[in-house]
C-alpha cells in the first residue's frame, strides 16, 4: 500500500478538503450535457481544463465561449490548456496560445501539459511561468508533470500533477519525501480505470499521498488509443458526493 514516510505528515494531510480537477472533456459541442454538469452548485470543483482544439484553436469557439462563460458565473476557475511538448514547445508558441486563452475564454489560468520532470529543463519552465505571470499575475498555473518530478519545479507553481495514469499502478504507487514538505493542496492526482468499487481506496490513497486535486474515472486508455478523461466517469453522482462531503478515515 502507498505510504509516506512521516507519520506526522501523513495524519496531518488526512484532514484537508478535496476538490475534484476536471483535466479536460471532449468538446462542448460534443458532451454539453458534461459541461453543464460542472455548474451544478455545490460540486466540488477546484479548476476545470479548457482544451478547445489541442489548444486555444485559431478563433473563438462560440461553445467553448458559453461554457467558459458558465462555468465563471458558477464561481469555477477555467484553465487553459498549453502543451510544453516535455519542453520542445517555442516559447512564442506557447505565449500566443496563452493570450488567446485570455482574450478569447478570460481564462484564470493555465495547466501546462506534459511538462518536463527533470532538473536541467527546470530554468526554461520557470522562465515560462515567469512570462505568463507578466501577463496575467494573478494566472493559476498547473504543471501537468503526470509523475514526481525534481522538487524545485514546486517552488514555481500552484500545484503540480505528480500522478496521471492507471489504477493499477496508482494503486501500488509511493509518494516522493519531499512533496511532506508542501501542503496538499500543492498536488494533484489524475487516476483512469478505477473501478466503482475501489473508488474509496483511491480516495485514501490521495489523502496518504498529500494530493487534494484529483480526478478518478472509471474509463481507460485502452493502452494510449483513447483520452480516458473526455467523458465523465459512471460514478460521477458519487464521487461529487464523497468528495463534497468529505470522506472521514
Amino acid at each position: 500500500m502507498p505510504h509516506l514516510t512521516s507519520t506526522t505528515a501523513g495524519t496531518a494531510r488526512t484532514a484537508t478538503r478535496t476538490a475534484l480537477g476536471i483535466p479536460g472533456y471532449a468538446h462542448p459541442l460534443v458532451a454539453p450535457a458534461q459541461w453543464a454538469e460542472l455548474t451544478r452548485p455545490g460540486t466540488p470543483l477546484d479548476w476545470v481544463v479548457l482544451n478547445v482544439a489541442a489548444g486555444p484553436g485559431t478563433r473563438p469557439d462560440p461553445h467553448c465561449l458559453h461554457a467558459a462563460a458558465r462555468l465563471r458565473c458558477a464561481g469555477v476557475r477555467v484553465l487553459g490548456h498549453l502543451d510544453l511538448t516535455h519542453g520542445a514547445r517555442a516559447l512564442a508558441d506557447l505565449l500566443g496560445d496563452a493570450h488567446r486563452y485570455l482574450d478569447w475564454y478570460r481564462a484564470d489560468g493555465f495547466l501546462l501539459d506534459r511538462c518536463p520532470t527533470e532538473r536541467s529543463a527546470l530554468p526554461e519552465v520557470r522562465h515560462a511561468i515567469t512570462t505568463l505571470r507578466a501577463i496575467s499575475d494573478s494566472a493559476h498555473i498547473v504543471l501537468g508533470h503526470g509523475s514526481h518530478p525534481h522538487p524545485g519545479y514546486a517552488e514555481n507553481a500552484d500545484q503540480l500533477v505528480t500522478f496521471s495514469g492507471s489504477w493499477s499502478d496508482y494503486r501500488w504507487s509511493q509518494v516522493a519525501e519531499w512533496t511532506a514538505d508542501y501542503p496538499p493542496d500543492r498536488f494533484c492526482h489524475f487516476v483512469h480505470g478505477v473501478p466503482r468499487g475501489h473508488l474509496e481506496e483511491a480516495l485514501r490513497i490521495a489523502r496518504w499521498q498529500g494530493a487534494s486535486t484529483i480526478y478518478f474515472t472509471d474509463h481507460t486508455d485502452r493502452g494510449g488509443r483513447t483520452d480516458p478523461w473526455e467523458t465523465m466517469p459512471g460514478y460521477w453522482d458519487d464521487i461529487v458526493s464523497r468528495v463534497g462531503t468529505g470522506v472521514s478515515e
